[in-house]
C-alpha cells in the first residue's frame, strides 16, 4: 500500500472515469454479493423478499392475463425470473455475473423451471422480435453511461416484439437526498466484503450535479494488492429526460409509476419511480 498515492487516487474523478477493478468479477467479492442477493430482509444486491414480490405483481398488472416471453436484465440468481416462471411466463434471465447464473441454473433445474439462463453482457444482445416484455429492475439502468444506455436501448427495442413493453426503474430528484450524497466512510477489517485478507476501505460519494449523476467511490487498499478503486456512476432522471431519450430510441407511451413497493422505513421507496414504455 503507498500512502503517498492515496490524496490523489481518493479524490473526485473526471465524469465517468473508470475505476481500477471491477467487483463483477472478483471471485471473493461475487461470493459475497450472491449471499446478499439471497437474503430476504435486506435491500443490498436485491431487494427484500417483500419488495421483490410486490413488485413482480405490479409487473404482471401490466401485462393483462396469459402467459408472456418476459426478458430479465441484470436478473442475478434469478428472484424475479423464478416468481415470473412460476407464474405460467417464459423467462429469459440475462447476467455478467457467473456466480449469479451458475447459481440461477441450479435453483431452476432443481425447482424444475423452465428458464433459460445466459451469462452476458446485456450490451452485446441480439435478440430480435422476440419478447412481449423486457424488464431491468434495481436500478440498473441508472449505472449506465450514455454511450451504453443509448446501445442498450437499442438493443431491447429490437428484442421486443411490435407492441412489446420495457419496464425498468430509475432514481428520481430525492436520490442526492436520501442517499446523504455527498458523504465519506472507511472500514478496516481483518476478512470482510471487499477481500479475504486485512484490508482499508475508503468510501466517499461525490454528486456530479450538473449531470445528475451520483459516484460511489471505493478504494479498497491491502499489503498484497495495494490499491483497487472501484467506482460506481449512478444516475438519477426526471420524467422530461427520461421521455426525451427514450422516444429518441422509438419507444413510445412512456408511462412514470410511483414505487410499488413498500418502504423500508428509510425513505428509499420514494427516490425510486417506476418506467414503462412500449415498442411502437
Amino acid at each position: 500500500m503507498h500512502i503517498s498515492r492515496l490524496p490523489e487516487t481518493t479524490k473526485a474523478p473526471r465524469l465517468y472515469e473508470k475505476g481500477t477493478a471491477s467487483m463483477w468479477e472478483d471471485d471473493h467479492i461475487s461470493g459475497h454479493l450472491l449471499k446478499m442477493h439471497l437474503h430476504p430482509e435486506i435491500d443490498a444486491a436485491s431487494r427484500r423478499g417483500t419488495a421483490i414480490r410486490k413488485t413482480v405483481q405490479w409487473i404482471e398488472s401490466h401485462l393483462h392475463g396469459g402467459e408472456r416471453r418476459i426478458l430479465d436484465l441484470g436478473c442475478g440468481p434469478g428472484l424475479y425470473c423464478e416468481m415470473l416462471a412460476e407464474a405460467g411466463h417464459w423467462v429469459t434471465g440475462v447476467d455478467f455475473s457467473e456466480r449469479s447464473i451458475a447459481y440461477a441454473r441450479q435453483e431452476a433445474a432443481r425447482k424444475e423451471l423452465a428458464i433459460e439462463y445466459l451469462h452476458q453482457n446485456y450490451l452485446d444482445l441480439a435478440f430480435e422480435d422476440r419478447f412481449d416484455l423486457a424488464m431491468m429492475i434495481y436500478c440498473d439502468f441508472d449505472v449506465l453511461i450514455p454511450e451504453d444506455r443509448d446501445r442498450l436501448l437499442q438493443n431491447i427495442y429490437r428484442a421486443l416484439r411490435p407492441g412489446g413493453l420495457f419496464i425498468f426503474d430509475t432514481l428520481n430528484a430525492k436520490a442526492p437526498e436520501r442517499m446523504k450524497v455527498p458523504g465519506r466512510s472507511w472500514e478496516t477489517a481483518e476478512s470482510g466484503f471487499w477481500k479475504d485478507e486485512p484490508y482499508l476501505a475508503l468510501s466517499e460519494t461525490f454528486h456530479y450535479d450538473e449531470a445528475n449523476v451520483i459516484l460511489q467511490q471505493h478504494v479498497v487498499c491491502s499489503e498484497a494488492d495495494g490499491e483497487a478503486v472501484y467506482r460506481f456512476w449512478t444516475h438519477y432522471y426526471g420524467p422530461e429526460t427520461l421521455t426525451s431519450i427514450l422516444e429518441g430510441q422509438g419507444f413510445s407511451e412512456v408511462a412514470f409509476y410511483e414505487s410499488p413497493f413498500p418502504d423500508g422505513g428509510d425513505g428509499a421507496s420514494e427516490m425510486v419511480t417506476f418506467v414503462a414504455a412500449r415498442r411502437m
